[in-house]
C-alpha cells in the first residue's frame, strides 16, 4: 500500500510540473509533450515510453486497490464481530471519504486518458498538438469539465492528505510532536499538487491561457 502510494505521488508530481509547461507557452508545452514521446529512443520505438508509463500508472493504481481491499477484508477478520456499542469517532473527512474518492478517481484517470491523450471526448480530436486539445477541452463552454477535474484534483487532495499521514504512522511516528508535523507536510503538499492541477484548466476557462 505504501510503495504503490509512494510511486504514485511522485508520478503525480511529475505530471503536474510537466503541466505548469502550458504557462510558458503552447510552443514550449508541445515540445515537451514531443520529448516525451522520444524518451527512449532509438532504444524505444517512438512514444512507447509514454505508453509504458501508463501502463505502470495503470498497474500501481491497481496495486494500490488491491492493497486497499486486503487491508479491508484483514481488518474485518481480526474483528469478525461487531462492538455491540461502538462510540462514535470523529474522523477526518478524507478519512471517511477515501473509498468513494478512489472510484472518483479511476474514473477521471480513464476519462482523462481519453479526452487529453487519445483526443475521444476531446472537441479538437487526437490528432491535434497536446496544447491544442488541453485549450480545446478546458474551453469556457466546457465548463462542466474543468467542475468535474476540480471534483477529481479535489478528491485526489484529500486521499493524498490521509494517505501521507498514514504512511508517517505506519512507519513509526507516534509522538504528539511528530504526529502535528506529519499532518502539516501531509496537507502542504496535497494543497501544492491541487493548485499546480488546477492552476491549467482554470488559466484557461479563465482566458489567462488560450
Amino acid at each position: 500500500m505504501a510503495v504503490s502510494g509512494a510511486l504514485l505521488v511522485l508520478f503525480l508530481f511529475a505530471h503536474a510540473a510537466g503541466n505548469l509547461k502550458i504557462f510558458v507557452g503552447a510552443t514550449a508545452f508541445d515540445h515537451y509533450a514531443e520529448w516525451l514521446r522520444e524518451l527512449g529512443t532509438p532504444l524505444l520505438p517512438h512514444g512507447w515510453f509514454l505508453w509504458l508509463q501508463r501502463t505502470g500508472l495503470l498497474v500501481g493504481i491497481g496495486l494500490h486497490i488491491w492493497a486497499a481491499t486486503a487491508l479491508t477484508i484483514r481488518a474485518k477478520k481480526a474483528r469478525p464481530v461487531k462492538y455491540a456499542h461502538r462510540p462514535k469517532i470523529q474522523g477526518s473527512y478524507a478519512a471517511r471519504t477515501m473509498r468513494w474518492g478512489g472510484v472518483i478517481i479511476v474514473l477521471f484517470v480513464i476519462y482523462h486518458i481519453l479526452d487529453l491523450t487519445t483526443g475521444t471526448f476531446n472537441p479538437a480530436g487526437g490528432d491535434t498538438d497536446p496544447s491544442a486539445r488541453v485549450i480545446e477541452g478546458f474551453a469556457p463552454d466546457r465548463w462542466y469539465v474543468t467542475l468535474f477535474y476540480t471534483l477529481a484534483v479535489v478528491s485526489v487532495g484529500f486521499h493524498l492528505r490521509h494517505g501521507i499521514w498514514s504512511a508517517f504512522r505506519t512507519l513509526g511516528q507516534q509522538t504528539t510532536k511528530g504526529e502535528r508535523r506529519a499532518k502539516a507536510v501531509a496537507l502542504v503538499l496535497s494543497v501544492v499538487l491541487v493548485a499546480m492541477y488546477l492552476s491549467v484548466p482554470f488559466a484557461v476557462l479563465t482566458g489567462l491561457v488560450g
